[in-house]
């Protein structure tokens, strides 16, 4: 058999480290881009096009043997026109919805009886959830966008005139947030990685922590099974984060993202199969691989674009200061606020690894200078 193309529509950091266990497998890897310098572009065979446009992407995908995505942009009638060219496209356009749409997303994780927070449907009208409450556009939004807190009817009037049909739910006084990444492959082989608490900025995620400190064994063993049945339940082909809030021994869903992701990133340097080369094994129905830590912890600090546009000289000082640092650079321009790349350290103690990660991010975005 010869070694098949895989093609991601999308040229992101993701892609570009998917490309590198795509690398190492042999496999032929393309990706569909509407810039030559997006990041995956950077280190990878591309093609020019508009995600949006059906014949751009038709045309690519058969080029490919499989087709996946690195974003959750990809219009659903440009999926379906893949799939019902016979080629195969995972996740699915089915399965895609709970990750495109929050509405949708809300219905499924319903049915299912697994914890949501109480929520409803807005396009004006009556009001079910009392304020404060989060109110979220049900397409489109992404590390913070399209999310908003909303104290009262007024407000909650203004923004529905603004944005259109709104997602509601209950503000809930969450202890703190984590993500379960799952994988799951076509002949219906699934595996999930240890829990992983993620930090929060602003709404953008800033560092993460794997396994999650201080979690009850219990409750980690029903958010990995949590995942482990909507994987099921959608049908999802790929790899998964499921994001999810815990107050005590409780949890609720939050949001579902069908595509790897940032707070799974520390899997690349802490555990024995990535999420990216999970992905891989998952969309071309290989045996999954391994998902044990290669250490106690392993703790992520996603780089922001900051006061300094120089991130190869902060290495001179990050890598003779702790040379257990491992650091992954996205080729991006560097912008204030901009994941431009992350810093992942993995050991035994870990204050120790959350300091040095601190640091080694402070440093890199000129935040500290010593």
């Amino acid at each position: 058999m010869s070694f098949p193309r895989v093609g991601v529509i999308g040229a992101g950091q993701l892609a570009r480290m998917m490309a590198v266990p795509a690398n190492d497998l042999g496999i032929d890897f393309k990706v569909f881009t509407s810039n030559e310098n997006d990041s995956a572009a950077q280190v990878s065979k591309y093609v020019i096009g508009d995600y949006n446009n059906a014949a751009d992407v038709l045309a690519f995908a058969k080029q490919c043997d499989v087709v996946t995505f690195e974003h959750e942009l990809v219009p659903q009638r440009v999926i379906r026109a893949i799939e019902q060219a016979g080629i195969r496209v995972y996740p699915k356009a089915s399965s895609f919805s709970y990750s495109q749409d929050k509405l949708v997303m809300r219905e499924k994780i319903a049915e299912m009886g697994l914890p949501n927070p109480k929520w409803s449907r807005y396009d004006g009208g009556a009001i079910e959830i009392p304020f404060p409450l989060i109110a979220k556009v049900p397409t489109g939004g992404y590390d913070g966008r399209g999310v908003w807190v909303i104290n009262s009817a007024d407000q909650l009037a203004e923004l529905h005139k603004e944005a259109g049909l709104l997602l509601l739910e209950e503000k809930i006084d969450f202890d703190f947030e984590i993500s379960v990444m799952v994988a799951r492959s076509a002949h219906n082989q699934a595996a999930t990685w240890p829990a992983t608490k993620t930090i929060q900025s602003d709404g953008i995620c800033t560092m993460t922590i794997t396994p999650v400190p201080d979690m009850s064994a219990g409750l980690a063993e029903h958010v990995q099974s949590a995942a482990l049945q909507i994987a099921k339940a959608i049908d999802l082909v790929g790899v998964m984060a499921v994001e999810i809030f815990i107050k005590g021994e409780d949890f609720y869903i939050n949001e579902l993202a069908l595509r790897p992701h940032n707070s799974g990133h520390w899997s690349i340097d802490g555990c024995i199969t990535s999420q990216f080369e999970q992905h891989l094994r998952a969309i071309l129905d290989l045996p999954l691989g391994s998902t044990a830590l290669r250490n106690k912890y392993a703790v992520m600090g996603n780089v922001l674009g900051g006061a300094k546009t120089d991130m190869y000289r902060p290495y001179l000082h990050l890598m003779a200061r702790n040379p257990a640092l491992r650091f992954h650079q996205y080729g991006k321009e560097v912008r204030a606020g901009r994941k431009i790349g992350h810093i992942t350290l993995c050991g035994e103690n870990l204050l120790e690894l959350q300091s040095e990660v601190e640091h080694a991010v402070a440093y890199m975005n000129g935040a500290i200078d010593e």
